[in-house]
């Protein structure tokens, strides 16, 4: 195997394209980045003697496949409802593929294919999903084989921003795909607690938050995601009576994001006619009862239930929600509103730093002791643009990409990270950049 291709340049790609093109250049490998915007992929190979950045369109299924068709492993970096498409192309080429996305149903029916093909289909292998499954995985088993038995299982990611570059009130900045960040949390999360089921739709996620303690960092927030129970069977926990995956976030977040979803401003399913001639402050009023008294603001935060100087209106208002400013997007949702509100106001400034906080609790029991370990990652970016979010979803795809092109993996058809033979080797070489987790156990009870 001589060429690896990689199908987008955006935010996450930064330092996966520097991995796998220096390990090119030692291994006599060729790496070709693709991506719609020739001049970004052309930016992030930077002239790199392995290299080459290619104009591809992705919805073009000719252009597609003959792209594909040049290499031996493909990373596709693209939304994850495109990956659907250059799967079905590495299925008939024969090409390996590498996603940091979660693995659907779909790519799962396309297994068995994989696998008589002898391919390797490796999803969800990026931060997370990826170093979480692969980190919360060697404890687990690490547990059993010690003789312990799993009765709570906590793990919670957050992409923020590191202390010295936080200078708004909301205490967060974009480091990855905006668009998910707005779309957060829909649907009703689920998860198990003393042995029951546990739902919070949508319209309560972010009110009922959780508070969690990093160590050296202080406490932060934690909302439920949407199916905690996915991976109870991977794990190997069918039995435990607790179980919950979930996002951080800094203090107060939660509480002013609440605010956003109850007035209306999160939802995609319709767009506003003549969007881009009314102002941020008439959107608002939009959305008001009738024939209140008072401001705009004044109402808005009565329909909402907090006081108008309280901290979530002083967090709507910095967001110039009630300005007289035109919209200017056209037939827009009121989240595509709210997105692009946001692009603008949580955005990474020049040399700006962003932070990634994962953390794992186990509880269990051995030898007569029911024991607390909790697992914490902490990594700050080194700049708007050598983010830890970067650092965290490309090195792991970079650092497997190595493993499949030296013939390491045995793994075939469509697999997530979570056996040893893949996790030992990524995290240990993750070490070497940094991804340490710091590890505390305590004894509860006996």
């Amino acid at each position: 195997m001589k060429s690896i291709l990689i199908i987008g340049a955006g935010r996450s790609s930064t330092a996966l394209i520097n991995y796998v093109l220096n390990k090119a250049q030692e291994r006599g490998w060729y790496v070709i980045v693709a991506d719609a915007d020739p001049g970004l992929a052309d930016k992030k190979v930077n002239g790199h003697p392995n290299g080459r950045a290619v104009w591809l369109d992705v919805t073009k299924s000719n252009d597609r496949k003959e792209t594909i068709g040049r290499a031996d492993v493909v990373v596709s970096l693209l939304p994850a409802h495109l990956h659907l498409e250059v799967a079905h192309d590495c299925i008939k080429l024969k090409k390996h593929l590498i996603t940091a996305s979660y693995v659907s149903q779909e790519m799962y029916r396309m297994g068995d294919e994989a696998r008589n093909r002898e391919l390797i289909f490796m999803g969800e292998m990026g931060l997370d999903p990826g170093i979480d499954h692969m980190s919360a995985m060697q404890r687990i088993h690490q547990i059993k084989a010690d003789g312990g038995k799993l009765i709570s299982f906590v793990s919670n990611t957050g992409g923020l921003v590191a202390p010295e570059s936080d200078t708004n009130p909301w205490h967060y900045k974009f480091s990855w795909n905006p668009r998910n960040v707005v779309l957060a949390g829909q649907g009703t999360a689920q998860y198990l607690e003393n042995g029951k089921l546990k739902f919070i739709p949508y319209n309560r996620l972010f009110k009922e938050y959780r508070t969690l303690e990093i160590p050296g960092m202080g406490e932060y927030e934690a909302y439920a995601n949407r199916d905690s129970l996915l991976y109870r069977e991977v794990y190997g926990l069918d039995e435990i009576p607790n179980i919950l995956r979930g996002t951080i976030r800094a203090r107060g977040f939660c509480d002013a994001w609440h605010a956003l979803v109850r007035i209306g401003l999160t939802d995609a399913s319709f767009p506003i006619l003549d969007s881009g001639n009314i102002t941020y402050h008439e959107f608002m009023e939009a959305y008001v009862p009738p024939n209140g008294s008072g401001s705009v603001k004044e109402r808005v935060a009565r329909m909402i239930d907090v006081d108008v100087d309280s901290d979530v209106m002083k967090k709507l208002e910095w967001l110039g929600l009630f300005r007289k400013k035109k919209i200017k997007l056209s037939n827009a949702s009121p989240a595509l509103i709210l997105e692009n509100l946001l692009l603008d106001k949580w955005k990474l400034s020049t040399g700006d730093k962003d932070m990634i906080v994962m953390q794992h609790q186990f509880e269990y029991e051995m030898k007569g002791e029911h024991k607390q370990l909790t697992s914490t990652l902490v990594m700050k970016g080194e700049d708007d643009v050598n983010t830890a979010m970067s650092k965290l979803v490309g090195l792991p795809m970079g650092i497997f990409v190595r493993l499949v092109m030296e013939g390491k993996i045995n793994s075939k058809g469509v697999n997530i990270p979570v056996m040893p033979e893949v996790y030992n080797p990524v995290l240990t070489e993750l070490k070497e950049y940094g991804v340490d987790f710091k590890e505390e156990e305590k004894v509860i009870s006996v």
